[in-house]
């Protein structure tokens, strides 16, 4: 008999040194990271360094821009080039005390650390002195004076990490002069000799006019791209990249493609789920595209693909009966559960009734009566809350109380015919669509006036359709699944049963097809009993059992999956691209400073080749930016990328479309890209898309 022997305690357990290190905070991917040093570019290899004016750089400038943004419209694009024997009176402007300040600025991107590495670094290095700030909570952080001095052992512990956990991060926009006076308060205070801001294209905006604004207090301001969605790329007026990739884009991609993957995995192994997965990335769908050529998944729909859309049907009908018919021409949500069902559909009839559908969350965006939608509430919203004390969302805080507004507005358009904004035909589409999908195209825009599509259940609305034409589809016989012919013929044989006897009754291709389809008149055992009776095969009452199992295995059941990928990329540790990137955007921003530069953009140019290629530079803000509605009225905004529907990437996953949706017998062709290593050779040192649009020289 064996003694009982009485459990460790807790207390002793926690004193383990194989315990203490499983439970610890501290990874060893974690120690890795902290003691990766991302490489230079060369010129950074110069203790100084000089901004040259390429005066080759052409932007088509905005009438607006040069009229709100005078002091900085003139920029340059400023390459950086070492200058190894500075005269001495350079040397002091370039290496003095300087008071910096940096703000995270919207959604987290992996990256934004190894920004403040970079700079910290770089100015550590031209003089110790030298004190950086960082605001806390984003942009509040300046108008509220909260910051934070950066350490070097702050610095340290969060290098070559995710997040934007160090200072935090925002989305308060400084846009009213009450706001402005006190950021420049903030940064009197401060002595501040120049403001770094990261973030996306509304970010940068507002990097650009504080740089207006502050150039008479000799406060520079320094923009740095930041965003997963991949919407900063920066061309000049010939079509020449000088931002290829905002940072945080190959890091969230690879993130996105690794999870979507497994679920290719499981999707052809239990072989009966359809996962669907929206990616972030707002309107653009850059995401989708890069995710869709790292996965290889099924079906992967691009937004900007949409507006080309012609229903060939309506149009043919159209013309025929000597009618113009509008709805021809651009996609409809019908037509693109259409889309979605014909895939399943053809999928289905070689036995594969699974797989994987990648939707960009932006895709609304795309549709034409959704279009419509978002911008009449866009004004509607907007002009209520300019013209009235209180915001539309708290005056009418229920979504009946929304509705009854528009039933109003709808009401007085038949009263007069001037006004137009929402008519009653609106009203009457708007109340067709279920009410979710009402509840999001309603909900609060953000800070910046952006409809939020994330929080619209895009996946849903559009499983709800494809559901439904599923369903007809079915009971007309045309959405089956394929039964394979051995499989057919051992089911038969095993029962006793001639398969050659009943394969030309049940199945509408018995002599061609590795795969065998019922016959659409056959769509329930009612009618299958019909076909054997009419054909003279029934010995019985009965269907035969072998022969009624044949049936049930035909009959497929749509059984989608959902899956939403955006918040876990973005909080993900940076690849090594981004933390190379990143440190890099770093440096640049001090030699920017250090140069006097201000309203200009750190960037790096050639992203697509080795490292050792990459090229520094500063480009100007103002000239990229332009006039776009927000909050119902024209803005001034740097203008978003959205996906070129010429490069050289679209077009190869257009090509191949077909190739990966496998809608034929044999494998589907998924391909795994794997998680994000940190550590050993990477499959992909960078974006997918970015590599092959810089093969094709048609796409710059």
């Amino acid at each position: 008999m064996m003694k009982d022997i009485d459990p460790i305690s807790t207390e002793d357990l926690l004193k383990i040194p194989e315990v203490q290190r499983t439970t610890s905070s501290i990874s060893p991917e974690l120690i890795e990271r902290r003691g990766y040093v991302p490489p230079k570019c060369k010129v950074f290899e110069s203790a100084h360094t000089i901004l040259e004016d390429n005066d080759r750089v052409k932007f088509t400038i905005d009438r607006e821009a040069r009229k709100q943004l005078p002091g900085i419209i003139n920029n340059k694009v400023q390459t950086i080039t070492a200058l190894d024997s500075p005269e001495e009176s350079f040397k002091e402007r370039y290496c003095k005390k300087r008071n910096i300040g940096i703000v995270f600025s919207g959604g987290p991107a992996p990256g934004g650390h190894n920004v403040i590495a970079g700079l910290y670094d770089a100015a550590k290095k031209a003089n110790p002195e030298t004190i950086l700030y960082g605001f806390l909570l984003g942009p509040d952080g300046i108008i509220e004076n909260e910051a934070v001095e950066i350490t070097g052992s702050l610095v340290d512990a969060y290098r070559n990490l995710g997040g934007f956990t160090m200072i935090k991060t925002g989305r308060t926009k400084i846009d009213s002069p009450e706001k402005m006076a006190f950021s420049k308060e903030t940064c009197k205070n401060l002595g501040l000799d120049a403001l770094v801001i990261v973030g996306g294209d509304d970010s940068n905006t507002n990097a650009a006019f504080l740089a207006q604004e502050m150039i008479e207090d000799n406060i520079q301001v320094i923009g740095v791209p930041k965003t997963i969605d991949g919407d900063i790329q920066v061309r000049d007026a010939d079509g020449n990249v000088l931002c290829a990739m905002s940072f945080g884009f190959h890091t969230a991609a690879r993130a996105f493609a690794g999870s979507i993957s497994n679920l290719c995995t499981d999707s052809s192994s239990d072989v009966k789920y359809w996962h669907i997965c929206k990616v972030m990335g707002r309107v653009a769908s850059h995401l989708a595209l890069e995710v869709g050529l790292q996965t290889h998944a099924n079906m992967t729909l691009i937004g900007e693909d949409l507006c080309d859309y012609i229903d060939k049907k309506r149009l043919e009908n159209a013309i025929e009966s000597g009618d113009v018919d509008y709805n021809a021409y651009g996609m409809t949500l019908r037509h693109l559960s259409r889309v979605i069902c014909d895939g399943i559909v053809r999928r289905a009839a070689v036995g594969k009734n699974y797989g994987v559908v990648v939707i960009p969350e932006g895709i609304l965006e795309f549709i034409n009566e959704i279009q419509i939608f978002i911008i009449k509430l866009n004004t509607i919203i907007g002009e209520y809350n300019e013209t009235h004390d209180s915001d539309f969302h708290t005056h009418f805080p229920t979504l009946e109380d929304k509705l009854e507004y528009l039933r109003r507005l709808a009401r007085r358009s038949r009263e007069d015919r001037s006004f137009s904004i929402w008519n009653t035909r609106d009203d009457d589409l708007f109340n067709d669509i279920p009410e979710f999908f009402q509840e999001g195209l309603l909900m609060e825009r953000d800070s910046h006036g952006n409809f939020q599509f994330s929080q619209v259940k895009t996946e849903a609305v559009l499983m709800g359709l494809v559901k439904d034409y599923l369903n007809i589809l079915r009971e007309n016989g045309t959405y089956k699944i394929g039964i394979k012919k051995t499989d057919y013929r051992k089911i038969l044989e095993k029962g006793g049963l001639d398969p050659d006897i009943f394969g030309p009754i049940l199945f509408r291709n018995y002599n061609d097809d590795e795969f065998l389809l019922i016959r659409p008149s056959i769509i329930s055992v009612k009618t299958l009993k019909q076909a054997l009776e009419q054909a003279d095969v029934l010995s019985e009452e009965e269907v035969p059992f072998p022969v009624e199992k044949i049936y049930h295995k035909s009959v497929p059941k749509f059984k989608p999956q959902i899956h939403f990928y955006g918040y876990d990329g973005r909080g993900n540790d940076p690849t090594r691209f981004d933390c190379n990137y990143t440190y890099n955007l770093g440096m640049t921003v001090f030699s920017l400073i250090a140069n006097g530069a201000t309203g200009q953009m750190a960037a790096i140019k050639n992203l697509e080749k080795d490292f050792s290629a990459w090229e520094p530079l500063g480009i100007p803000i103002a000239p990229l930016m332009h006039l776009e509605e927000r909050k119902g009225k024209l803005a001034l905004v740097l203008e978003k990328s959205i996906v070129d529907v010429n490069s050289a990437s679209f077009r190869i996953v257009k090509r191949l479309r077909e190739n990966w949706l496998a809608a034929s017998p044999g494998e589907d062709n998924y391909r795994r890209p794997g998680p994000i290593r940190f550590a050993g050779k990477s499959e992909e040192e960078r974006p997918i898309t970015l590599v092959l649009n810089a093969l094709d020289k048609s796409s710059q």
